[in-house]
């Protein structure tokens, strides 16, 4: 192995229920890359990593090589007329952010942190809350730069075989050395935002259909442990943006902070149905129209550094599906209906929709349909059970899970929502390989 990979680093997913030893190499210069790869072989591959903000084991290798792509973080162009930018795979959305909106251009579309490179942007082909009207981040992408461990070097465009595999391919298909994407124009880093309150999920539908219709940002949050005549309660979420004001972008650190692992005993089902009651009429106190900056609106969770740490050293788990329309009303009900009998905590359990867009990727998790994001305390074996029986209805609905968020999910299920899994399988880079890969490929 190249003296380049450090031996012996323990590294942690963001759910932090998996903690492994790799060797890590930390490229500063695009030149370095080509020497990384030559050492690689399919006996002891490596994976690129940027900010691991994926959850579960996508991003993690254990026992192996990771490169850590966030030292290429500089911007090569930006066309502050058409809103072009190309940029080195280690840039973060929030550092892209910094250049594009006092510029008057933002993300085509942004997850809910802006604490993720280019590069994963692309391998996990993220999506937010505009997916109804923008799609997802590969969509924009206009041209990607790809090295692969057999030393060949790759310009891929959209038409491109190649490039649809590395969009939501996982970092799988090669180390993505820079990303090229198109910014959307903006008048204002200000949001004209709305709040509507739902008693039942099932109200939530109807709701969201009208949204979308006018708002470019929809999202809801909702009380997962609530039934009956309650299940699923929530708060519905728009906002578009505002038609005049400034062009001060976010503060770049954040705010708080969570400095320790908080105790298993304070993150139960009763602190979080308390949680989620507090939080429900704390919400229903703004319901209406208001003005907010984008990034209380888009990336809420992003003002604590470390959240992570509130469920504890035992970590969590996170639990992400979508389900096509014809299912989702009736799944998302029965899904939550499993939770809440369960009892087992999520105090971040949020809900919002799909639009028709044909996939960027050959592995591109957004299908149209509804999405249900939640969070679950690693309590062992009662956790896995739960969520298998969750994968039942997600399976039998024709649902899929999101492999960036996911830390167990079963070869099977994997395959039997991923239709293009076999035609993906033929472009991954042999060199390259995850935790998550080798558990679902078997």
């Amino acid at each position: 192995m190249a003296e380049s990979f450090l031996p012996s680093e323990t590294v942690t997913s963001w759910g932090r229920v998996v903690r492994a030893s790799h060797r890590v190499a930390r490229p500063r210069f695009a030149d370095e890359l080509p020497g990384l790869l030559s050492a690689l072989s399919p006996a002891d591959p490596a994976l690129p990593i940027g900010l691991r903000r994926s959850y579960g084991d996508s991003n993690l290798n254990p026992g192996g090589p990771i490169i850590d792509m966030t030292g290429l973080d500089r911007v090569i162009s930006i066309d502050r007329t058409t809103g072009v930018m190309r940029a080195e795979a280690g840039l973060s959305l929030s550092q892209a952010l910094q250049l594009l909106v006092p510029a008057g251009w933002f993300l085509p579309t942004t997850p809910g942190s802006r604490f993720v490179t280019l590069g994963g942007a692309v391998a996990n082909d993220v999506h937010g809350k505009n997916h109804h009207r923008a799609g997802s981040f590969g969509a924009s992408v206009t041209r990607i730069k790809l090295l692969r461990t057999d030393g060949s070097a790759h310009e891929l465009a959209p038409g491109d075989p190649l490039f649809h595999a590395t969009i939501g391919g996982l970092g799988l298909t090669g180390i993505i050395e820079w990303v090229e994407f198109r910014a959307i124009p903006i008048p204002s880093a200000q949001l004209d935002a709305q709040d509507a309150e739902f008693s039942h999920v099932r109200d939530y539908f109807d709701l969201a259909a009208e949204a979308h219709t006018r708002a470019e940002h929809t999202m809801a949050w909702i009380d997962c442990l609530s039934g009956g005549a309650h299940l699923g309660r929530g708060i519905l979420s728009s906002a578009s943006w505002r038609s005049h004001g400034d062009l001060v972008p976010h503060r770049e650190d954040p705010k708080l902070a969570m400095p320790i692992d908080a105790p298993g005993f304070t993150l139960n089902g009763m602190t979080v149905r308390a949680f989620n009651s507090v939080f429900h009429d704390l919400k229903r106190m703004r319901v209406g129209p208001y003005t907010t900056h984008y990034e209380p609106f888009l990336y809420p969770l992003d003002k604590i550094a470390n959240w992570n740490r509130l469920y504890g050293r035992d970590g969590f788990y996170q639990y992400q599906c979508v389900l096509p329309p014809a299912t989702a009303r009736d799944g998302v009900i029965e899904l939550l209906k499993v939770i809440a009998a369960s009892g087992q905590a999520s105090f971040l359990a949020v809900l919002k929709d799909f639009g028709a867009h044909p996939p960027a990727g050959l592995l591109s998790f957004p299908m149209e349909g509804t999405t249900l994001a939640l969070d679950f305390r690693n309590i062992g074996t009662r956790t896995l059970d739960l969520m298998a029986d969750l994968d039942r209805i997600v399976l039998s609905a024709g649902g899929r899970l999101y492999p960036a968020k996911d830390g167990r999910i079963p070869a099977a299920v994997f395959e039997a929502g991923f239709p293009k899994l076999q035609d993906f399988r033929g472009y991954v880079d042999r060199g390259l390989s995850s935790a998550f890969w080798r558990r679902v490929s078997g």
